[in-house]
């Protein structure tokens, strides 16, 4: 455990809420321009084994010793958390220039938008009660207030960069210990929520894109390998989600009686295993199966070039098989920062950002199918 405090075993105590003080939100309407016109960090295309790690994400779970855990926080001290947070965000070097959106000034559109980021979880859009998330302009760091615990730090980098997420993301959280005091054990470590996040409080997680084995049918024997090293798999869009589009998260599940560097170190040795694995069943692929993949790469192209109506989980089945296409040199003339923004405009809430307008589903399938034909009209079939 990182922290040098003098910190003994604190009881959760109750907390005055602020009654003249309020804290001061920018404009989150143009915060969330200012975002859709960026491509967030987890998909910019960069970084190592960038053909198959999507992202690096590290995520740290902390709690304010002062007052009690969200399940048992009383209403009006949510008011107070959110302040304390943000006074330790304007004194920080890091964080001081973030964007700082209270969910009080946001839509239900604005917030499944920021999930589609993964600035948030779907767990904090859907809560009840008052909740703020802080992003960093670049979309690097966010941070998620009265999510299940206090503060969910959480940090990104393109492609398979987990030390240096941890880098990132370890300055943040030393510097916030600074203003915000922690609930802390001298045994146990940080305090949290829930017990399986004792310890640490970290959670270090890598987005891969594994077509190849799941059209080699090797992806459940891989899987099914990875969780007896205690290592959770889940989806696109974390706990409780599918695998949509040959995606799949990778996370530690251990978060007490490890250190941070030997979580990572861990996770990183597994992840560069799966990667293996997969750079393999494409080389197998190409030499053996060529045709077939060629099929289906270009067939997915056609029906995204060519489709009126298209839905996100098909639409983003297809880019699968494009990017695939892409990394193992089927197709030249895209590239993989265009082909990532496409799987953003995919997402619903994004759609409608885009077009500035609430569609219904059907008008969302048509409008999609329209934006796909246009950004891929250049890109011509084998």
């Amino acid at each position: 455990m990182k922290k040098n405090k003098k910190n003994e075993k604190k009881s959760p105590k109750s907390k005055q809420a602020p009654t003249k003080k309020t804290c001061h939100m920018a404009n989150s309407g143009n915060e969330l321009k200012q975002l859709l016109s960026s491509t967030c960090e987890w998909l910019k295309g960069s970084g190592a084994e960038s053909d198959v790690v999507i992202s690096s994400r590290i995520r740290l779970a902390r709690n304010l010793s002062d007052f009690l855990f969200l399940e048992k926080l009383q209403t009006d001290h949510e008011a107070a958390i959110i302040q304390e947070v943000q006074k330790a965000v304007k004194a920080s070097k890091y964080l001081n220039d973030s964007y700082f959106i209270q969910y009080k000034d946001l839509k239900e559109l604005d917030k499944q938008f920021l999930v589609e980021r993964h600035l948030v979880s779907r767990e904090h859009a859907a809560g009840k009660g008052k909740k703020a998330v802080v992003v960093s302009k670049n979309e690097v760091i966010s941070i998620m207030i009265l999510e299940e615990d206090h503060l969910r730090i959480q940090a990104f980098q393109s492609g398979l960069n987990l030390t240096e997420t941890w880098r990132l993301i370890d300055r943040v959280d030393t510097e916030l210990e600074k203003t915000l005091d922690y609930s802390f054990d001298s045994a146990l470590g940080y305090l949290t929520a829930c017990p399986t996040n004792v310890g640490t409080g970290l959670r270090a997680s890598c987005m891969l894109h594994l077509p190849s084995l799941v059209m080699t049918k090797q992806v459940s024997k891989v899987l099914q390998a990875v969780a007896k090293l205690s290592l959770a798999v889940r989806g696109l869009y974390g706990e409780g989600t599918q695998a949509i589009g040959n995606f799949f998260q990778f996370s530690n599940q251990i978060t007490l009686g490890q250190n941070e560097e030997d979580i990572i170190d861990n996770l990183e040795r597994v992840i560069r295993q799966v990667v293996e694995h997969e750079k393999e069943a494409r080389k197998h692929l190409l030499e053996k199966k060529r045709e077939k993949v060629e099929d289906q790469v270009w067939r997915a192209l056609g029906t995204l070039k060519s489709a009126r109506l298209i839905s996100s989980n098909e639409a983003i089945s297809h880019l699968s098989l494009v990017r695939l296409g892409m990394d193992m040199g089927l197709i030249q003339e895209l590239s993989r920062a265009n082909l990532n923004a496409l799987f953003l405009f995919a997402q619903p809430a994004h759609l409608q950002k885009l077009f500035e307008d609430d569609f219904s589903s059907t008008e969302r399938d048509y409008k999609r199918a329209e934006l796909f034909r246009e950004r891929l009209k250049d890109i011509k079939l084998a």
